[in-house]
């Protein structure tokens, strides 16, 4: 049974804290949790009446934890993907990147690419050859970020971390930014 706890620990330690570039797509991010995604949550941290980058800046581990949870890690059903390093993969991918991860994921798959893991992606992905597959997707998600950053000269300045981030997640383990290993 794959489980989030491995891959939190990996994206935490590369995520750290508050930052706004406003060369960053997501704008202003805490732990790797963005302010629109916060706000989708509806989560006032600090009472003040307002979701805004204030309660942003006030997010714990714990938090960024249930935001895996609810909004990527359910998003891609991670609990019924028969392979660890396949969940991890994936939900690290649509975490960082949103839906691309999963309609590029469906069209390796061969199905119908609607950004929606339903049962039918469920399938197909979990009757793959784990090892095999896995290196197919992440070689695909390597290209993904070498053209965005082609495509998006603003984003090139990002593609050393993707890539650095990437590599740390391997077919059996996550190589944190500490360059520790994670195990499951």
């Amino acid at each position: 049974m794959v489980k989030i706890e491995p891959l939190a620990k990996f994206i935490l330690s590369f995520e750290g804290g508050f930052v706004n570039d406003p060369k960053d797509r997501g704008g202003a991010t805490n732990k790797g949790v963005t302010i629109g995604t916060w706000r989708q949550q509806g989560y006032d941290k600090n009472g003040d009446g307002r979701i805004d980058v204030r309660d942003l800046r006030l997010i714990s581990d714990a938090d960024a934890t249930e935001i895996l949870r609810r909004c990527y890690w359910r998003r891609c059903r991670a609990d019924e993907i028969n392979d660890q390093s396949i969940a991890n993969l994936l939900v690290d991918w649509l975490w960082i990147s949103g839906t691309p991860a999963v309609t590029i994921t469906q069209a390796i798959l061969g199905v119908k690419a609607d950004g929606i893991m339903g049962k039918n992606t469920m399938a197909a992905l979990n009757r793959q050859n784990p090892e095999a597959f896995f290196s197919r997707l992440k070689a695909r998600r390597k290209l993904y970020y070498e053209r965005l950053a082609k495509n998006k000269p603003s984003q090139k300045r990002f593609l050393a971390g993707w890539l650095r981030r990437l590599d740390g997640i391997r077919y059996g383990s996550l190589v944190d930014n500490r360059g520790r290993e994670i195990t499951w």
